[in-house]
């Protein structure tokens, strides 16, 4: 009710955190110039905490019910409040919303092409929400979204073309080539077109977002525009004011992300220019800028490797004096300017740069204006600019190669000093960066930038001394954070640790293994220091959606059965309780799924190491997973199925028939319902090819393969393609009657449109070729 009675615009918080638009996108002739909180923020802010912090079900069905009748009153202000309500709880109920997309979205697209203008805005602002915190499900509607927005970049209303803008940003980072291409080009010629005309610094900034967004998803699609966008990006970069500096930012971004969407060939004419306004944006007084500079520099290491290395002997010590500040990295401008004139002495003539020729023809008065700004603002700007240089050295480290080697050991002593930094955003990028230094060690001392380790033989160590010594240094600095008591810090932690360990093998992490397993199994159980508020948690049902970070718990657990294989059997018993509680079916959506997945990996890890547990637990899950109501769930319980038939071969032979009973409803999905049921469909598939291949004796293939060729080719799991279509070649080859007789007019099909297919690789169609003579 009292977004409802508020005339301001229930999406005004997006122009909240950015004051420069507020002044710039305010429309109204109202004189007031209070600044302080409104009715309508704090509604929507008391919304938000309740969303985001009480369990979903006693949140969500409420709000739903409210918002649909509230959308639906002919009354303008009350479906502003309804669509408006809907995009603030989006982030606190956003699997309930994933679950419930197909009754919501009706609504909403109603209300993007109401009559009102704050309707409208906070139909778009809602569409973003929904593209930010709805992956992947909202991307089903995107033959719909896309063109919705296309049209609301045409309105008359500035904070309605601002927002649209905001909606492409968010949807179309998430969005596969062929996705975007219908609208590709219409797209950024829209985008271009209001660049060009717009006089609102917010249109501006936002249309250069949606621009970097739209390349990142048309990938090499976009390199026919880049010549175009980036002249233009150009202009803006070369912006000098400082009210400008947010859209010179933006228009570095945007570089950054072109780059890594057309990728090195195209992007190298446009390198060194990029680099220039890079480098000298870190001489102006603009932490935020800063910010930008170092998520460009890490994009363009990314993308031009070893090309990049001329500019590391005077970028990297900028980083490390950066990272290690205590306070922020402040710099004096002669500093600043010194570095800028290095990097780019070094891009251009590829070769060191001396520390003479520097330009000291700044007068005082320009040192004077330097001054660090101590608003709480620019407190979190220095904290995102020492993040983003904390990325930026770890791509450098991932991606230079041999040529980051001489920076090795100091980068490790700078990530140490961050790593005691108070805030913990600081530390998990920390923990992110340490395995970019044992990649850099592994591409300059292993051929093909590989340690050719084998799972389970830990008699062997295939890694050089140095690699060796410097992986243990790192998963010992990483160990210890398992216990850290952020979340958000413990689970970059799990992924850094089973990154290390994957690209090492068993010799990297027998040392460790204990200690890993430990804290794996504390985690799994609720029992380390981050999980302390779930202690006393008696009553399961009243437990939310379970933390994200549970996700990289048990992949760090799949990491670790990849590479120890077989030899991680005997610790089994003591992870599968922990997992079987995640999934029973008292438990969140997510959790259910992610603890079939995790058995999954466990299979594939231990192989025939799961024999004693496979009818007291991998079988009774696999069973529930696939009579499950969800998509998610029955995909990984399919998925299961079909890595324990590999893993298990003849032991499970005589049990195929109630398993393929069990799995025969997943080919009834259509698979146009959404990804989600034909990913569902395809892991089916994908399950029947596993069992076909593993142990044809046991197949009633008469009966099953009609079906499964009906369900080829796969629509949307395309890391299944080599599983199916290797069946079919597999079934060929060993004569399989069916498939050569009666069936072979659908396997001409399936084989035909699988060579049509740009999503399946060129080394399984030379094979299919090879077979099939298509």
């Amino acid at each position: 009710n009292l977004i409802e009675i508020s005339k301001e615009s229930a999406a005004g918080a997006f122009f909240d955190n950015n004051p420069n638009w507020r002044e710039d996108g305010d429309e109204s002739d109202d004189e007031d110039d209070y600044d302080g909180p409104t009715q309508c923020g704090m509604a929507q802010g008391c919304l938000d905490m309740i969303a985001c912090n009480l369990p979903q079900k006693h949140v969500f069905n409420t709000t739903m019910t409210k918002c649909v009748q509230r959308m639906q009153s002919q009354n303008p202000p009350t479906r502003k409040a309804g669509i408006a309500s809907l995009g603030v709880v989006a982030e606190g109920c956003q699997e309930k919303l994933s679950d419930n997309l197909r009754e919501i979205m009706p609504f909403v697209f109603q209300c993007a092409g109401d009559g009102d203008a704050q309707v409208r805005e906070c139909a778009c602002f809602t569409l973003g929400q929904l593209a930010e915190h709805c992956q992947p499900e909202i991307l089903d509607y995107a033959e719909q979204i896309l063109p919705a927005v296309f049209k609301l970049l045409d309105d008359t209303t500035v904070s309605v073309q601002v927002t649209s803008c905001y909606v492409l940003e968010m949807f179309c980072e998430h969005l596969e080539p062929h996705q975007i291409l219908p609208f590709l080009d219409p797209l950024t010629r829209k985008l271009v077109a209001m660049l060009e005309v717009a006089t609102r610094k917010c249109v501006k900034e936002m249309s250069v977002a949606a621009l970097a967004a739209t390349a990142v998803a048309a990938e090499k699609e976009f390199i026919p525009y880049l010549p175009g966008v980036a002249n233009f990006m150009g202009q803006l970069m070369a912006l000098q004011k400082e009210e400008d500096y947010p859209l010179k930012g933006r228009a570095m971004e945007c570089m950054g992300h072109m780059a890594v969407a057309v990728e090195k060939e195209a992007f190298r004419p446009y390198f060194q220019h990029t680099m220039q306004h890079t480098c000298e944006a870190l001489t102006l007084d603009s932490v935020e800028l800063h910010e930008y500079a170092y998520a460009v520099f890490a994009n363009l290491s990314k993308v031009m490797e070893r090309e990049f290395s001329p500019v590391l002997p005077d970028l990297v010590p900028h980083l490390w004096k950066l990272i290690g500040d205590k306070d922020g990295g402040n710099r004096t401008k002669e500093e600043l300017q010194q570095i800028q004139d290095l990097i780019i002495n070094r891009g251009q003539q590829g070769k060191g740069g001396q520390l003479s020729g520097l330009d000291d023809s700044d007068e005082e008065g320009d040192a004077q204006n330097f001054q660090p700004d101590a608003s709480a603002f620019v407190t979190t700007a220095m904290l995102e600019a020492k993040k983003a240089a904390i990325t930026a050295l770890g791509e450098m480290a991932n991606h230079c190669g041999q040529d980051f080697m001489p920076y090795i050991e100091k980068s490790a002593e700078s990530l140490k000093e961050a790593s005691t930094y108070w805030h913990p955003t600081i530390k998990a990028e920390v923990c992110r960066g340490y395995p970019a230094l044992v990649v850099c060690s592994v591409a300059a001392h292993h051929p093909d930038g590989k340690v050719p380790w084998e799972k389970g033989n830990v008699n062997h160590n295939p890694m050089s001394a140095h690699t060796a010594g410097l992986a243990n240094a790192v998963l010992l600095e990483l160990i210890p954070n398992m216990q850290n008591p952020e979340q958000e810090v413990v689970a970059v932690v799990c992924e850094a640790l089973g990154s290390v360990i994957e690209l090492c093998g068993p010799a990297a992490l027998v040392p460790v293994a204990n200690d890993i397993l430990q804290g794996i199994l504390m985690l799994l159980e609720n029992k380390a220091p981050c999980q302390e508020a779930y202690d006393e948690e008696d009553d399961e049902d009243d437990e939310d959606e379970h933390e994200n970070f549970m996700n990289a718990v048990m992949d760090l657990l799949g990491s670790v059965a990849r590479v120890m294989g077989a030899q991680l059997g005997q610790f089994l018993p003591n992870f599968l309780p922990a997992i079987q509680n995640y999934a029973k079916a008292s438990r969140p959506t997510n959790d259910r799924s992610m603890a079939i997945g995790c058995l999954g990996e466990l299979a594939q890890g231990c192989e025939q190491a799961i024999m004693p547990s496979w009818s007291s637990v991998f079988l009774p899950i696999i069973h529930q997973g696939l009579a499950d109501e969800e998509f998610a769930v029955k995909r990984n319980a399919a998925f299961t199925l079909g890595v324990c038939a590999e893993a298990l071969k003849e032991q499970i032979s005589t049990q195929y028939p109630a398993l393929l009973q069990a799995l025969s409803p997943l080919f009834t999905i259509d698979p146009n319902q959404s990804d989600s049921a034909a990913a569902c469909k395809d892991n089916a598939a994908a399950a029947i090819a596993r069992m076909s291949v593993t142990c044809p004796a046991a197949m009633p293939f008469a009966q099953v393969l009609p079906i499964f060729l009906q369900a080829l080719p796969l629509k949307s799991d395309w890391s299944e393609n080599e599983t199916v279509y290797g069946c079919l070649v597999k079934l060929v080859q060993n004569g399989q009657p069916d498939v050569l007789g009666p069936l072979k007019g659908e396997v001409t099909r399936v084989v035909g449109a699988a060579m049509q297919e740009a999503k399946v690789d060129d080394e399984i169609k030379e094979n299919l070729k090879s077979v099939f003579g298509v």
